[in-house]
């Protein structure tokens, strides 16, 4: 392979990389917003709750939100049309990530903040406010068939 094509991907690869870094500040908020969501495992989910006693899904993560400073709507539909589009191989700490429901149909009908992320393989867990209350998810099983997409609040 020709130097210059080596070095002009090289260069490529480290813009990519650039454009993924994430402000010191931001890294904080994000690690503290977690933190906040954790506080929650357990609560309770009732339809249309938004918090703290109880919960649902997108009551859950506007309220986590909210609690750093972010307004976002208190509907999952809604939350899917704010922040910034993410791909699944480009999730991170903080994502909201969009799931159609059983009543739902192939509308967003669930969403969830991402506590880790593999972009290698695509795979990430998530903390929601289920049926089953609060908790952390894996993505797989159920989830994986009904993945919509993600958004990034935080984008600094």
């Amino acid at each position: 392979m020709d130097k210059n094509v080596i070095t002009n991907m090289l260069r490529e690869n480290i813009a990519k990389k650039e454009e993924h870094t994430i402000s010191e500040e931001s890294t904080k908020m994000i690690s503290d917003l977690l933190s906040e969501a954790h506080r929650y495992i357990g609560r309770p989910y009732v339809h249309g709750a938004k918090g703290p006693k109880a919960f649902d899904c997108s009551g859950f993560t506007s309220y986590v939100y909210r609690q750093f400073g972010y307004t976002i709507s208190p509907s999952s539909r809604a939350q899917y049309t704010e922040g910034t589009n993410v791909e699944r191989n480009d999730l991170r700490k903080g994502d909201l990530v969009f799931f159609t429901s059983r009543r739902s149909g192939k509308n967003v009908g669930h969403v969830g903040i991402v506590v880790s992320a593999d972009n290698e393989s695509g795979d990430f867990k998530f903390i929601h406010a289920s049926v089953k209350g609060v908790k952390v998810s894996d993505f797989e099983g159920y989830y994986l068939g009904r993945y919509v997409g993600a958004r990034r609040i935080i984008t600094e």
